[in-house]
């Protein structure tokens, strides 16, 4: 946030005192924002819990769990650019707070429906098609908008908080989902999560900042505005032209291939059918991985820097892709849950340092398209994961199914070390441009 001579106008205090992890708390638009989003992020664990266990009691297929998902990424993909280019063009505040607002009344509707018993499987395709579009316009705007409410030396910490409330959402939001769909069924979690959409637009309704100034407009002499597509060409110009992001996209894609399917898919199917433990179990164990990521996410707010950043990711990267490996074959709850706590420890910390550095490393005019890029990578394969793993854990080879997605991990990590990713994924000194 600047002034117009552009000095910073952000508070004093947020920059300079107390400690790192707290400093955003000082600036009031993080703060409707962190409480908007943090209540929308718990009311999404009661809704993936709630749509996972629907679809296996209407069909009891997880193929059809596998299919329900593609159904929503599909369009969560196809137009994740297009969000991005809206972010750069538009008021990311307002995207967020419209998407918000559709997806509370979009998950209202479907809540009447299993309430009234009127839930059919059409309906939920019907569903996580809106819902796939609606997120590829939100998500690319919340990477955008939080670095125009804080400052560079605050954005590590903010990035901290805002993941660190999903991965406290990911520890308490599966095990109270879990016992709350074994207890009373599927609707009241769908009511929960239609509702936490409503605070989290209201809560935006109040953030003066995350808006972009209009264009001054000289009669007569105002060039026309490019179109949607070529701003979406020029992002992508700016982010192949820069060898780390370009090889960040390409790993982001190989390594959320390798994870959406079997997080998804594959460990609801084990939970109910390995280890016999039904929906409490699947709560359990992804709880387990929200704790892990929890941690991490506030050990890396703590850390403002870490030093050779590119080797630590590459280095975590690994232990992921045999821990993912490992889950396949685990004998009881105890040990899959040490397992998912591991892995959610190593992706909540690399995920603040990743995110934080390429925000930091990105121009503010191009941070949506660059954003919505690496997000691109993170979900353009999630249909094709989710397909793969749903038709697979039906037919029974679970444990190969986990060995072969965790070897994708392993393998794009040693592709990470010979691309020179560990060597420019670095921060810049203070004061000084990453190059």
């Amino acid at each position: 946030m600047t002034a117009a001579d552009g000095t910073d106008v952000r508070p004093v205090a947020a920059r300079t005192s107390g400690p790192p992890l707290l400093r955003p708390f000082r600036v009031a638009d993080f703060r409707f924002l962190f409480t908007g989003e943090s209540i929308s992020v718990l009311g999404d664990q009661f809704h993936f819990v709630a749509l996972a266990w629907l679809t296996l009691q209407l069909t009891g297929s997880g193929l059809a769990l596998g299919s329900v998902l593609m159904v929503a990424a599909i369009p969560r993909a196809v137009f994740m650019l297009l969000g991005g280019a809206l972010s750069d063009r538009w008021s990311p505040r307002s995207l967020m707070l419209y998407s918000n607002a559709i997806r509370a009344v979009l998950v209202g509707v479907v809540a009447f429906l299993v309430v009234t018993e009127q839930a059919q499987l059409w309906q939920l395709y019907v569903m996580a098609g809106i819902f796939g579009v609606v997120d590829a316009l939100f998500y690319p705007a919340m990477s955008a908008i939080l670095p125009m409410l804080v400052d560079d030396e605050t954005l590590p910490p903010a990035n901290a908080l805002m993941q660190g409330s999903q991965q406290f959402a990911g520890l308490i939001g599966p095990a109270l989902a879990g016992v709350v769909v074994a207890l009373i069924q599927t609707g009241p979690a769908f009511v929960f999560d239609a509702v936490s959409f409503a605070i989290a637009a209201i809560a935006l309704f109040f953030v003066v900042g995350g808006r972009r100034a209009p264009k001054p407009a000289d009669s007569g002499t105002a060039e026309a505005q490019p179109s949607v597509l070529a701003t979406i060409r020029a992002g992508f110009a700016y982010a192949w032209s820069d060898p780390a992001v370009r090889s960040l996209i390409l790993l982001t894609a190989a390594f959320n291939f390798a994870f959406t399917g079997p997080l998804s898919v594959g460990i609801p199917f084990m939970a109910d059918h390995s280890l016999g433990g039904g929906s409490a179990t699947f709560g359990f164990l992804l709880s387990g991985f929200g704790g892990g990521a929890l941690v991490g996410a506030i050990a890396a707010g703590s850390i403002s820097r870490v030093p050779r950043l590119g080797t630590v990711v590459l280095l975590i990267a690994i232990g992921l892709g045999i821990g993912l490996g490992l889950l396949g074959i685990a004998p009881n709850v105890a040990t899959a849950f040490g397992l998912t706590l591991a892995m959610g420890l190593g992706i909540g910390f690399i995920n603040v340092h990743v995110v934080s550095w390429l925000q930091g490393r990105t121009a503010p005019e191009m941070r949506g398209r660059v954003m919505s890029m690496v997000m691109l990578g993170s979900i353009g394969l999630a249909p094709v994961s989710y397909a793969l793993v749903g038709a697979i854990v039906d037919l029974g080879p679970i444990p190969l199914m986990f060995g072969v997605a965790g070897a994708i991990v392993v393998l794009a990590s040693f592709a990470g070390f010979a691309s020179g990713l560990a060597d420019r994924m670095a921060y810049a000194p203070a004061g000084e441009e990453a190059s």
